[in-house]
């Protein structure tokens, strides 16, 4: 084993938030070292950005990559239920006006890469393919990593902060029993890609269309992209989609052939790929930071995909820690309150989007409450932007539950989740150990 040279901070992981923690760093001019494991383009799925992602890409300097590159440009949200009437098209330009009210639908091989390459043109020393073995301490301090070098043996590196930005892997969460599996948002994902299915014409080509299926156990997502290809998947409740029925392919035409809206965009293409699956149970960590190391992405949690606030959530807490660490580099202090002080800001977002999930599942529908309250579309429209961090979205839950049946039960919030080893158990027998998530 051999040691090699120290630096400011480590970053497990070269998706989004490593990415972005890494770059915000580097600008401060902290040495930065980011390990990532696979060589880049690799396959990911998430490839729906929300507007909200602007303000994060415009300090990370990738605003003009992204006004170059060929994805297509998404300006709205549409909506069809499950008796396949089409909501109006909830565009995000009426309600805030300006280019940062216009968003991509990315593939996210290219995007990640694209993100990656922007950290090493900052300044990141980006190791690659790179395996972090372990997080080494001192006592209850985080003071570096071990990692695999690509000839055999390893090498220590010394950090003064360690990020861990290793997604679902989440390396620090398991170490330390942290996390909470979501009590409501246990769902499973069937998913593949369409080559020539429709789009609709000029400002809603790119648009993300949700469907609910027929018999309302789940919903698909219709996501274009910029190869002449759609992102199609369904997402229900995991025992519905797993237990008893056949083969993903199987599973995935049976619940197609009884939704129309999906027969009928998909009727004019021909199925690319194969088909993926994935456990989508939200989890989260009861906390983002440690001694001498903090969480992000989904090493810190992962929120059901209704929405598309994935690459957002990566963004934003990889930009929330990046600033907690750099101010906390230049005081000397890497205490966990110093690092995790963005947590309850961070957490009450979540808290937002998740809620406005939990109640898509529990028979929500945007095109009555629009209709109640005419005056709040925009603070809905504000949400599904991914406007997650200021109270003044919270103006819509007070009609929204104005609107409840009378004996609706409250949502149980995250921090009643479901300890781990029990989901482990159950999910372990329908699906790999390491879904493409």
């Amino acid at each position: 084993m051999s040691t090699d040279s120290s630096v400011d901070v480590a970053v497990i992981g070269g998706g989004p938030a490593g990415s972005t923690v890494s770059t915000l760093l580097a600008q401060r001019g902290a040495k930065v070292r980011l390990f990532e494991r696979d060589q880049f383009p690799r396959f990911h799925i998430g490839e729906s950005l929300i507007p909200e992602t602007y303000d994060v890409l415009k300090r990370l300097n990738m605003l003009p990559k992204m006004k170059a590159s060929g994805f297509v440009k998404k300006y709205s949200v549409q909506f069809v239920n499950a008796q396949g009437k089409m909501s109006a098209p909830f565009y995000f330009d009426e309600n805030k006006p300006g280019e940062r009210s216009q968003t991509w639908q990315v593939v996210r091989s290219e995007f990640d890469t694209m993100m990656l390459d922007n950290a090493r043109k900052h300044g990141v020393d980006v190791r690659q393919p790179a395996r972090v073995l372990e997080v080494l301490f001192e006592g209850d301090r985080a003071v570096g990593v071990k990692v695999q070098k690509e000839g055999g043996g390893s090498e220590e590196v010394r950090a003064k902060v360690v990020v861990d930005a290793s997604g679902q892997s989440t390396m620090l969460q398991n170490k330390f029993k942290l996390r909470l599996w979501d009590p409501v948002l246990n769902k499973g994902a069937i998913w593949t890609y369409w080559e020539g299915a429709y789009r609709d014409a000029g400002k809603d080509e790119g648009a993300t269309v949700v469907i609910q299926t027929p018999n309302k156990q789940g919903w698909w997502w219709y996501i274009p992209q910029h190869d002449n290809t759609v992102s199609i998947g369904v997402v229900a409740p995991f025992d519905y989609l797993f237990k008893g029925r056949g083969s993903h392919e199987q599973v995935f035409n049976e619940e197609k052939d009884a939704c129309p809206e999906v027969t009928k965009r998909l009727s004019t293409g021909q199925r690319r790929g194969g088909y993926y699956a994935t456990k989508d149970y939200s989890y989260r960590s009861s906390q983002v930071a440690g001694e001498g190391w903090a969480l992000i992405g989904d090493a810190f949690g992962f929120l059901d995909p209704l929405y598309s606030s994935g690459v957002l959530l990566a963004l934003k807490s990889g930009e929330l820690a990046a600033d907690a660490i750099a101010d906390g580099l230049a005081s000397g202090d890497t205490s966990a309150a110093q690092l995790g002080r963005w947590g309850d800001v961070f957490n009450k977002g979540v808290d937002r989007m998740r809620r406005l999930v939990c109640e898509y599942y529990d028979g929500f529908s945007f095109g009555q409450f629009v209709k109640a309250y005419p005056h709040l579309k925009g603070k809905v429209t504000d949400l599904l932007i991914g406007d997650l961090f200021d109270d003044h979205v919270d103006e819509v839950w007070g009609p929204l539950e104005s609107l409840y049946p009378p004996d609706k039960k409250a949502i149980p919030t995250w921090k009643d989740g479901t300890p781990p080893d029990e989901v482990n158990k159950v999910n372990e027998l329908y699906l790999p150990a390491n879904p493409m998530r």
